[in-house]
């Protein structure tokens, strides 16, 4: 079995001094490779560095709506020329977004969109944050026209917006709150959508499974993620975690083999 986590801040200090050993053990669970998303330019270059295929880990640059008051235009250009480089481990655009809970959404938007344009025209993935936002997060993707890849990663909404969200091109993100029984109306969302549209996240070191405390979330939990899934789906996990792995290969553009060529 091979898992990938395909939405981890693994940059975060919490992890510092760390990593090599969480890798080793998650490894040792079937998780060959995770995607790392940058919130912010200060971010970028630590995530940049990070970022070793080799060793199975991959990135992604973005502005989050909650950062995007600290941004000017040219944080965008820089976006764009970084993306431009096309860099061997930088899988996609994002992590952006819109959040009705944090910050002022009118104020998002237009970085959303931007963000949206930039993907579009360097033909780059999405990896798209949204809380309470899931309708005008398909309203921008509609209004720029968008029908190719990208991640609606820690989904929480309703079958019918993620079937919209779906329509466009959209995966879903499937993280640690379905292992959660009191989150009744995203587990019986999750275990009906259409298996080809699905990808694990652990969201490290963020919304941690049950049983995990916060903050302590790693890619060591994708594989609670996964055995959570298996007891929602009916598929067998075999057939499951093969499924998986094409449609997080497929997301971000690249081979299967490729994505998870780490140790």
């Amino acid at each position: 079995m091979q898992l990938v986590d395909a939405h981890c801040h693994f940059d975060f200090p919490v992890f510092d001094g760390r990593r090599e050993s969480i890798l080793a053990q998650a490894a040792k669970q079937g998780v060959r490779a995770l995607v790392v998303p940058g919130v912010r330019r200060a971010d970028w270059s630590r995530v940049a560095a990070l970022g070793h295929p080799e060793c199975g880990i991959w990135y992604c640059l973005g502005i989050h709506p909650w950062f995007v008051e600290e941004h000017s235009p040219d944080d965008l250009a820089a976006l764009k020329e970084a993306l431009s480089l096309q860099p061997e481990a930088c899988l996609a655009v994002g992590e952006c977004g819109l959040d009705a809970l944090k910050g002022d959404i009118s104020a998002q938007e237009p970085w959303f969109r931007d963000q949206i344009d930039i993907a579009r025209d360097l033909r780059l993935p999405l990896v798209i944050h949204s809380v309470k936002a899931h309708d005008q997060v398909h309203r921008a993707l509609n209004q720029a026209c968008w029908s190719s890849e990208a991640l609606v990663h820690g989904f929480s909404g309703s079958y019918q917006q993620a079937r919209k969200l779906i329509d466009l091109g959209c995966f879903i993100g499937v993280g640690g709150v379905i292992t959660h029984q009191r989150a009744r109306k995203t587990r019986e969302t999750i275990a009906r959508l259409p298996l080809e549209a699905l990808v694990l996240e652990t969201d490290a070191p963020d919304m941690p499974p049950a049983g995990i405390a916060r903050g302590q979330n790693s890619p060591t939990c994708l594989p609670v993620i996964f055995d959570a899934l298996v007891q929602l789906r009916r598929e067998p996990p075999e057939a499951l975690a093969a499924a998986l792995l094409a449609n997080v290969a497929r997301l971000y553009r690249t081979d299967a083999e490729k994505l998870c060529a780490g140790p």
